[in-house]
């Protein structure tokens, strides 16, 4: 069955490849990210079925009005995919800027609420839908250096957790770690040793189809892609 996913960071990494094979698979996806020219690109490539806007998830104004095209468009998603992120630069936790920190923040846990507070609700009243919250390995246990990205995928097991016990029956709400890939983030981490792990475009061979097998008896539950 053919199903309609919003996601947020979608134009590089892992929502990139994510809306790539998606779409592959004859899904419709709306998506959001900041980079003007990214975004172009996947409007020019991937055609009129499928809606991408230049967003910034800390902006809940800018959410809001994103959200009120994409439901008159295309009506609630089946999947609401909260992807976007970022990272801080390595340092112990008293190095990092307060101007660094907060913007981390704002994007990987108000950003997500923001998201949240605006397509969810045409979800419950429909009264079907799986929210998914990216998460992080670091998001349940720790490393030293990211204590900011830690504290805000912590932060997404227990939103999460509780928004799973918020929902009607027959939703669902998943805080999802997609695993170790390749990305530039890890890479500000692991430097050179990244390429060890998948790409996002190979991470997403097995991210789809998980993805799309999510359903309301996976709510609440800590999950990592490829765990079952």
């Amino acid at each position: 069955m053919r199903k309609f996913i919003v996601i947020t960071g979608a134009s590089r990494g892992l929502g990139r490849a994510l809306t790539a094979g998606l779409i592959a698979k004859g899904h419709r996806v709306a998506g959001c990210g900041r980079n003007p020219t990214a975004i172009a690109e996947l409007n020019e490539a991937c055609g009129p079925n499928h809606r991408f806007a230049v967003v910034d998830v800390r902006d809940d104004a800018a959410v809001a009005a994103w959200a009120v095209t994409v439901l008159k468009e295309a009506g609630p998603p089946d999947l609401l995919l909260n992807n976007a992120a970022v990272i801080n630069r390595n340092a112990p936790l008293w190095e990092v800027p307060a101007t660094e920190f907060d913007a981390l923040v704002d994007i990987n846990i108000k950003g997500v609420a923001n998201v949240i507070r605006h397509f969810v609700p045409a979800m419950v009243a429909r009264g079907s839908g799986v929210i998914v919250n990216f998460s992080s390995g670091w998001g349940r246990e720790t490393d030293p250096n990211v204590a900011p990205y830690c504290a805000s995928k912590w932060a997404m097991e227990g939103l999460t957790k509780a928004l799973a016990q918020e929902l009607p029956e027959g939703m669902a709400a998943i805080p999802l770690s997609p695993g170790i890939i390749d990305t530039d983030m890890l890479r500000s981490c692991f430097g050179g040793d990244a390429g060890a792990y998948p790409s996002p475009r190979e991470w997403a061979k097995t991210a789809v189809p998980y993805l799309l097998s999510l359903g309301p008896a996976d709510s609440g539950q800590s999950l990592t892609v490829g765990d079952r």
